[in-house]
């Protein structure tokens, strides 16, 4: 759900005798690249409990959640290390076919958690203790991945949605409402202000080297233009799309291959209107709130396609301290954490937490955009990559490659997601995982494209 790792500071580091006690000493450099000089909260404390997660990779967020840590959790250090999803996946498979667990806390997606639901403990009883939280079904049913056994709990959540300085409103389309736009209505609006902004284009996508863009077309043009994202990805229906987004793109700031997230180039003006993670945006209003508005995305004609990002945690089997993870858990699932971590990092509750009138005005601009968005007529919910593995990365860039081929090079739509279409299949074929919502999800069934 997080926005990719940034290079580590110098002070948070993993030294040798950590990397040796969690079993990664073959693989240790690996481990510390993709950590990016994971932050190890804690660790110089005897006792420190290892909690890795896929989430907060960002120095700026893993720090400002390492201080929550500090304050919120009182069972004891807690010592918290980034990763890459591989790294993740071979982590948690390699220490507990070894039964030589270091790990006792594990943070991750939804997708990160399914294809490992055997190797985490049941935790059916602390989900029912925890009754009081009020986790969402629809968000604690996805963590029932055991054969309806809890393998993970909720953690939070996040979602992508629209900035827009009110400067651009002003060429906003008669009758369109910019919180309930379609996406013909937003590609009229960006090449009106286009026009009116002396041909510079005032639209902007995070299609940079870590910028998240292929969420956009996974989670939000797909499904609102064919209602799937993976069987529906070479059909009629995805060709519109992306005759649509060829045209979107057309209107939309070239420098968007350079950014990484959007946040600051709204800040600087470069952009007026940008679609990204609710974390990479956040930063935009924050010193002039007043002069920002926060929307859902827009509709198709399958309904408003949107990616809910869902994080959760998780105890591996055979972990060190289980007790202590379980403390940890109940500690960052309580009301006043969840509303800490909205606070300092933009990813909002998974339990019932009454948002506070007091939220900086930036987090309250997108948790109401958020809330419409999820609560918009039609929705159509997408969730990222589930079951992939290693394998998330080399689908990510199979719509990477769509873009590349259809916007950037001109290539005929339809030859290109034919030609693409056979690559994700021969991914999907090897990977022998169901497919994932928006798509039907059936058990046992091979996702492929149709």
């Amino acid at each position: 759900m997080a926005p990719h790792a940034d290079p580590g500071s110098p002070d948070l580091r993993l030294d040798r005798r950590r990397l040796l006690g969690l079993g990664l000493a073959a693989g240790a450099a690996p481990f510390l690249a993709a950590c990016g000089g994971a932050s190890t909260t804690g660790s110089d404390t005897e006792g420190a409990i290892t909690f890795i997660s896929t989430q907060f990779t960002p120095v700026e967020e893993r720090q400002r959640f390492e201080q929550i840590l500090r304050d919120r959790v009182k069972s004891g250090a807690v010592a918290y290390n980034t990763v890459e999803p591989n790294v993740f996946s071979s982590t948690i498979t390699s220490q507990v076919a070894a039964g030589r667990v270091q790990v006792s806390l594990a943070g991750g997606l939804h997708g990160d958690f399914a294809p490992h639901a055997d190797k985490f403990e049941n935790l059916d009883d602390l989900a029912t203790k925890l009754a009081d939280r009020q986790f969402p079904p629809e968000i604690a049913n996805l963590g029932k991945l055991a054969g309806g056994a809890t393998t993970y709990l909720p953690w939070m959540q996040a979602s992508y949605v629209l900035a827009v300085n009110k400067r651009a409103l002003e060429w906003l389309p008669s009758g369109a409402d910019v919180q309930s736009l379609t996406y013909d209505q937003l590609l009229a609006w960006i090449t009106a202000a286009r026009r009116g902004n002396g041909n510079k284009p005032v639209f902007g996508l995070p299609c940079g080297p870590k910028g998240l863009y292929h969420r956009f077309f996974q989670g939000y043009l797909l499904p609102s233009f064919t209602g799937g994202q993976m069987t529906t990805f070479r059909g009629p229906e995805a060709a519109t799309a992306w005759q649509y987004m060829k045209e979107l793109w057309a209107q939309t700031a070239p420098a968007s291959t350079n950014f990484d997230n959007m946040q600051e180039p709204l800040q600087r003006g470069e952009v007026l209107i940008a679609w990204d993670h609710v974390a990479r945006l956040v930063n935009a209003p924050a010193d002039k709130p007043d002069d920002w508005v926060m929307a859902p995305a827009p509709r198709g004609p399958k309904g408003l396609g949107y990616m809910l990002v869902v994080a959760g945690l998780a105890i591996p089997r055979g972990a060190p301290e289980v007790d202590r993870a379980r403390a940890v858990i109940e500690a960052l699932t309580t009301p006043d954490v969840q509303l800490e971590v909205l606070r300092r990092n933009a990813f909002f509750p998974v339990v019932n937490a009454q948002l506070p009138a007091d939220l900086p005005p930036a987090v309250a601009l997108e948790a109401e955009a958020v809330r419409r968005q999820q609560s918009a007529e039609g929705a159509v919910l997408a969730l990222p990559p589930v079951g992939l593995g290693a394998k998330d990365g080399e689908v990510s860039q199979i719509f990477k490659n769509c873009f590349k081929e259809i916007c950037l090079d001109g290539r005929p739509v339809q030859q290109v997601l034919d030609r693409q279409a056979q690559q994700l299949n021969a991914i999907l074929d090897e990977a022998k995982v169901p497919c994932w919502r928006p798509d039907p999800v059936a058990a046992g069934q091979t996702c492929r494209v149709q």
